[in-house]
């Protein structure tokens, strides 16, 4: 007898959500993916994660992951083909993102959104975020990837918020951060990000659930 599906809560821009689906696409493990609107929530996401931020995923166990580097966790531990996983390299590897999800996400959110922030100028923020991207710069000037000469879960991780940061005012990113720029946009080149980044009807109760990833024909 096959069991249900996991059941995947996902928003398509959000950078958690994003990390989320790399990993899983990455290990191949189906899901059942529902894309939500971050505005009008639907009931079924409430129920299960009081938090109700996405990525939240519901396994057929009824067990409730509801951070997004567990679900990468979770994913790479049910198959981890490409090898994001390295003991070797945990220990660095959870204080770089540990220091995105903190300090960098933080001074991200103001940056962008700085019209809510009145305190200080947008490149005060800038400037705050600017000294985790240097770390990220420094390292990538000796290699391709942040930890490894492959991509690591550090990287997938990681390039989601990157990716938002540099939106912001790109043509001075590009400048500024050549290196972290080469490591960002091959990463958003390959087939693997693209992929995540496919479009979905917002889901609602009684909707048919669409299989994550989707099935090469």
């Amino acid at each position: 007898m096959c069991l249900p599906l996991p059941v995947l809560y996902s928003f398509r821009r959000c950078p958690y959500a994003m990390r989320a689906r790399l990993a899983i696409a990455v290990s191949g493990q189906p899901v059942n993916l529902r894309e939500v609107s971050l505005r009008d929530k639907p009931d079924d996401l409430l129920w299960v994660s009081a938090k109700a931020t996405v990525p939240v995923l519901v396994l057929a166990s009824a067990q409730v992951i509801d951070e997004s580097l567990d679900i990468m966790y979770w994913a790479l531990q049910q198959q981890d083909p490409q090898r994001w996983l390295d003991s070797t390299l945990q220990a660095v590897s959870n204080e770089l993102i540990g220091q995105c999800d903190a300090e960098f996400k933080t001074h991200l959110d103001h940056y962008k959104y700085a019209d809510r922030f009145v305190q200080h100028t947008p490149l005060y923020y800038r400037a705050q975020a600017q000294v985790f991207l240097d770390q990220l710069e420094q390292r990538l000037q000796t290699s391709r990837y942040l930890l490894a000469p492959r991509p690591t879960l550090s990287d997938m991780a990681i390039l989601p918020f990157v990716r938002q940061f540099s939106a912001v005012d790109m043509d001075w990113f590009s400048v500024e951060y050549p290196a972290l720029g080469g490591w960002m946009n091959g990463l958003l080149e390959s087939i693997l990000f693209q992929n995540v980044m496919d479009r979905y009807v917002v889901w609602k109760a009684g909707d048919e659930d669409v299989v994550f990833p989707r099935l090469s024909s």
